[in-house]
């Protein structure tokens, strides 16, 4: 694509796409959504806005770090409509979720840290896991992972889980 293609104020979901690195399908999805808008031509052709390009971005490291379409909508629905969002918007927005990252990056890291003994499966490694589940106790109150939000103490200290 030539560089005068992208000074145009608008972009085709073609040219969005290849800037973006998004599928026309993920635009489509998004618009959807709601968290992306085009307008139609005379052909009932789709053109977004440059700022666009923005939004997308901003979608897909949200996605990244696991934040909820829902959430991104609502972050994006701040933004001022018909100009480009500054630095200070983007600012605001991103400290919108800067405590639900930080408990994120906790749990994340308390994860890794536990990985090779206890993760608070509930448990997967039943026949190995006599101290937090043992006899498979945590089994009765359902499937799945059963305490994953509680810190598991498995110091070294304490008797390895």
């Amino acid at each position: 694509m030539s560089t005068a293609d992208w000074r145009a104020k608008e972009l085709t979901p073609g040219q969005l796409s290849e800037r973006s690195g998004v599928a026309v399908s993920a635009l489509h999805f998004y618009e959807r959504e709601g968290l992306i808008n085009s307008r139609r031509t005379s052909g009932n052709q789709r053109r977004y806005n440059r700022e666009t390009l923005r939004r997308v971005a901003f979608i897909r490291i949200s996605q990244r770090v696991g934040i909820p379409l829902s959430e991104i909508r609502h972050a994006l629905d701040q933004l001022p409509e018909g100009r480009n969002p500054t630095r200070r918007d983007w600012e605001s927005l991103s400290t919108l979720w800067r405590t639900d990252l930080d408990d994120r990056i906790t749990q994340l890291i308390r994860l890794r840290d536990n990985l090779t003994g206890c993760i608070g499966c509930g448990c997967l490694s039943l026949g190995s896991c006599r101290i937090v589940n043992n006899q498979d106790h945590l089994g009765d109150d359902g499937p799945g992972a059963r305490v994953l939000d509680v810190q598991l103490n498995c110091s070294s200290t304490q008797a390895t889980c």
